[in-house]
């Protein structure tokens, strides 16, 4: 059976960034890429919607180490696309990635210190082995997104869509479009379809959602650009950034309805006076207490002030003949309904993983730092922030697990497993993600590990905190048990 040292698991941004901090860090390890697609990207070359976009600035969604050179700071997929491309090749990591590899198992055996993969492959069932395993397949369910059913769906005589499936061939001109959400998607999709010759579009949400508008081009950035080298300029934008957005947050902590305030008060003024923003964009929870949508340029204002887009803010009743039927009596008819309603988790990146013939658990465990599982030997997880842009935390992680492996080597051991010692079995335990009540966490916190109320067994989701306790701490803590001779 073929042997490696470290397996990655997904080729899109997570992937191809631990690629290059392990070519860059570890250069004498082996390793290799097992993608289940066929193509280089993950997210940004699977979402086809109109309009598809990044919800944060490229100057912290993208690679610390490729500077983003492009004008648009919130750009479009297929530039983001590119841009995991052009990495991808400007590295030479392209020659790592094994594509339609589909990793559905994986089992660790302590005597050896090494892992079994199993990948799916064709009509074939692959198995290779590695010392370290990275998943890097990010968080959620490619194959089944999470889609309510609601009562006389198959009365409606138009089209039914979900974004993370969107039709070729859907033509979109002098089309009703009545999009269930309030999410990022819907909110993307609202201005793109309007801007593609639909006839008009409703946005039908529940709830309301924090909306912050934000210059797609940020000439600061662009003006470094012009007269300093594009690293340079590229990292003062990125630290520039970074500081800006966790002082946001920190704020939405510290003093939420002052931020509340601002917010819906930004909405007010971009908004006509006849829009109701109380009702439609005054959500009843705290900022930051889920997820905020940035809109680039005011486009989903230019669409609903246009008098092309409207809010509808109610449950839905029904599905009819001609759309769809709220519960306070309105109707919205539609010849195409897109349902916007969210994603599925899926839980380290679905693979199933066992220790020396044990299943693993997710929720019998606790998470170590947010990327590793108290007993769960040499396995590390990339999952980034649900406040922030997702590679910040995603470099974080794999600059740490290029720390360990090289700790590794310099003391001869060949296992690294978080125990937990006798100071903190009295942890009080706490969700994964903590004070994040979105549909998506929700739904999956029965299984995701637990995080403690002390470090190392905090999932911070901070990334000035994380710096410290990722970047700045020792591998050797006390709590990493290191073990095993070469």
């Amino acid at each position: 059976m073929e042997q490696i040292d470290t397996v990655i698991v997904g080729a899109g941004l997570s992937g191809v960034g631990s690629a290059w901090h392990l070519m860059r860090h570890c250069p004498s390890k082996s390793f290799t890429i097992l993608e289940g697609r066929e193509t280089i990207g993950g997210t940004w070359d699977l979402f086809r919607y109109p309009g598809v976009r990044s919800d944060s600035d490229m100057h912290t969604l993208g690679f610390a180490f490729k500077p983003w050179l492009e004008a648009r700071a919130i750009a479009d997929g297929p530039s983001i696309l590119r841009y995991i491309n052009e990495t991808a090749d400007e590295f030479d990591i392209r020659r790592h990635v094994r594509f339609g590899h589909r990793v559905t198992a994986a089992s660790w055996s302590s005597s050896e210190a090494l892992w079994t993969i199993e990948a799916e492959h064709e009509d074939t069932i692959v198995r290779l082995r590695c010392n370290m395993l990275l998943l890097c397949g990010g968080y959620y369910d490619y194959d089944d997104p999470y889609r309510p059913a609601w009562e006389g769906e198959d009365r409606f005589s138009g089209t039914i869509v979900h974004p993370q499936f969107w039709p070729d061939d859907l033509d979109c001109r002098e089309k009703r479009f009545a999009v269930i959400g309030s999410g990022a998607t819907a909110m993307t999709l609202v201005p793109a379809l309007t801007m593609a010759g639909a006839a008009h579009v409703v946005m039908v949400q529940r709830s309301p959602t924090y909306v912050l508008s934000w210059p797609s081009v940020d000439r600061l950035a662009n003006l470094l650009a012009r007269y300093l080298p594009n690293r340079l300029a590229y990292a003062i934008t990125r630290w520039r950034n970074i500081r800006r957005d966790v002082h946001f947050y920190r704020r939405t902590r510290t003093e939420p309805e002052s931020v509340k305030a601002e917010l819906v008060g930004l909405v007010r003024r971009a908004l006509k006076p006849d829009i109701d923003v109380s009702k439609h964009f005054s959500p009843r929870y705290g900022p930051w207490d889920q997820r905020l949508c940035l809109i680039p340029d005011d486009d989903l204002y230019k669409a609903i002030n246009s008098g092309h887009a409207t809010v509808r803010t109610d449950t839905i009743r029904r599905f009819t003949h001609a759309g769809l039927e709220l519960s306070g009596g309105e109707t919205v008819d539609a010849d195409v309904i897109v349902v916007a309603t969210g994603l599925r988790m899926k839980i380290l990146n679905g693979v199933r993983l066992s220790v020396d013939g044990a299943a693993v658990h997710p929720p019998e465990h606790w998470s170590y730092k947010g990327m590793m599982l108290s007993d769960v030997p040499n396995l590390v997880q990339t999952f980034g922030y649900i406040n922030a842009s997702w590679t910040l935390r995603a470099d974080l992680t794999a600059a740490w697990a290029c720390r360990l492996i090289n700790t590794m080597d310099r003391t001869g051991k060949r296992q690294a497993t978080p125990r937990l010692g006798d100071e903190h079995r009295c942890m009080t335990p706490r969700p994964w993600i903590d004070d994040f009540p979105a549909g998506y966490i929700l739904r999956a916190l029965d299984f995701l590990p637990r995080q403690g109320d002390r470090d190392p067994w905090r999932n911070t989701q901070d990334y000035a905190l994380d710096v410290r306790l990722v970047r700045r701490s020792p591998i050797e803590d006390g709590t990493l048990e290191l073990t095993g001779t070469r």
